[in-house]
């Protein structure tokens, strides 16, 4: 019994450190290639609060100010309003928002889209693919991309109303 014991916890403390090992290897030695300004946007392909797909690539042509943000935030849900505001008065000069929830339940998204009366595309980032893809750190974080799917500015941090006007008439086409 002591020696079934002994092996058993011989193999736990072995898958822990083998976890640990990769876990530092991964960190220090796998080089992860940060988006910066002047990159093409990743594409990508997530379902909004309605059920349609939005896919990044179908806004080429349009200048997109795409915003990571969750419901916890309250810088995030400072700017919101703020972000609706500007988009109301863009979205006719080729200007998108697209808000990309950090995978919260879709109706704790529904709830915070109603209460703000959001009306740009909202979708929500299940897997959290997008954000790995975009390298996200701490929210909010918003990318302005231009018309031809480049990055041209990576804003961290809660956004005046002024802020978000500038940053929209930056990208608009």
């Amino acid at each position: 019994m002591k020696e079934r014991r002994f092996w058993l916890r011989t193999i736990i403390l072995a898958i822990m450190l083998a976890a640990i090992g990769y876990t530092i290897y991964s960190n220090v030695f796998v080089d992860k290639k940060a988006i910066q300004v002047g990159d093409s946007a990743p594409d990508f392909v997530l379902t909004d609060l309605n059920g349609n797909k939005i896919q990044l690539s179908d806004y080429r042509g349009k200048g997109v100010f795409l915003n990571f943000w969750g419901t916890w935030c309250k810088p995030c849900e400072k700017e919101m309003p703020y972000i609706n505001s500007q988009y109301n008065v863009y979205k006719n000069e080729g200007v998108e928002v697209i808000a990309v929830n950090v995978g919260e339940a879709k109706v704790t998204v529904q709830t915070f889209v109603d209460r703000f009366q959001l009306t740009f595309p909202v979708v929500i980032d299940q897997q959290d693919q997008v954000m790995n893809a975009y390298n996200i750190g701490p929210l909010p974080a918003t990318f302005l991309i231009d018309k031809e799917g480049k990055i041209v500015d990576i804003i961290t941090g809660a956004m005046t109303e002024e802020d978000v006007k500038k940053y929209m008439e930056r990208i608009q086409p």
